[in-house]
This record gives C-alpha cells, structure tokens and sequence, in this order.
C-alpha cells in the first residue's frame, strides 16, 4: 500500500498493483508535489500520467487541485488497481485510459499542462519524450523518474532540462515545454 501526500485525499491508502510496477516512493512524491506546488504548476492543470501504474502520481496531481488527469497504463490489471484507487480517494477528473504509451501519444494531442513519464527503469524513455513537445503548452512540465544509475534522458527541441534531482536510488528529471 501507498498513500496520497497532500490535497483533499491526503492520508488515504492506495493499492499497488500485485506485479508489473515500482510505485514512486512517498518521499519522492512529497518532493515533487512540493517542487511543482511552489512553482504554480498543479492548480487546474491538465496532467497526463504515463505508464501509470497505480495511479498515484495521477492521483495526488488531482488531490492538490488538477482539473484533469489522463492516466495510460497498459496492463489491465493495473488499469483495475487505477479505477479502484480513484474511487477510493474520491478525486474528479480521471480519465483511465488502458493503452501502450506510444500508441496513445499517436493519437491526436492533448495540450496538457504537466507530464509525468514513469516506465520501468530498463525501459528507454528517447521515444516517448520525443512526442511529447506536441502534446505540451508552453511552459507546461515534463517529469521523468529513473533509477539512479541510468543515463539522463535526451530531451527533444522544445523541452528546456532542468538540473536533475536524486532522492537516493531515485533521479528526477523536469523540463519545462518552450
């Protein structure tokens, strides 16, 4: 189990699907939400979750004031986990969208406010943030988790990096959309 940080679903527990996904730790979490709160990015904002897992990074966008947040997960017993948790913590505004990233980001774009990109660590990420610049307002932010010991991604024209931030066995990279 894991539980929404912050917002109106603050406190309450989540599951985790049974197999398949590495959720993102609490504390990492709490990082992040109060790196993107400080900046003004969550409030009303379109998020789209990829590679979603259990939803929670979804689910607390939501929680902290998100208007919408598309959650593409391909497994469909994590899609289930997904449903339940948004039930569960009582958020508006999710869209559980049972897909494989890069078929999803071919389909016509968002624009969308915040991004997150979450995938199993041996998978690559170059293909998928490659999409992303259409799918993105400007100065909308893309966050990529990745162990640690992985090589930084390659952000595409349109996506200014920021400088990374490790939390342990944890890397966070943003970029903003310009």
């Amino acid at each position: 189990m894991t539980r929404i940080i912050g917002g109106t679903a603050g406190g309450r527990q989540i599951a985790v699907p049974p197999t398949g996904t590495r959720p993102t730790s609490d504390r990492v979490r709490e990082a992040l939400f109060s790196a993107l709160d400080a900046r003004g990015v969550i409030e009303d904002a379109e998020v789209l979750d990829l590679f979603a897992g259990s939803g929670a990074l979804g689910i607390e966008a939501l929680s902290r004031g998100a208007s919408t947040a598309i959650l593409v997960e391909r497994d469909p017993r994590a899609c289930a986990v997904i449903q339940s948790n948004v039930g569960v913590a009582g958020v508006q505004g999710a869209l559980v969208r049972r897909s494989a990233v890069d078929a999803y980001l071919r389909k016509a774009p968002g624009p969308v406010d915040l991004v997150f990109v979450d995938p199993p660590y041996a998978d690559a990420v170059d293909g998928v943030l490659a999409r992303l610049p259409r799918w993105t307002r400007r100065d909308a932010v893309v966050v990529v988790e990745r162990d640690s010991r992985s090589p930084a991604p390659a952000w595409p024209e349109g996506l200014e990096p920021e400088d990374p931030r490790t939390y342990g066995e944890t890397t966070l990279y943003l970029a903003t959309a310009i």
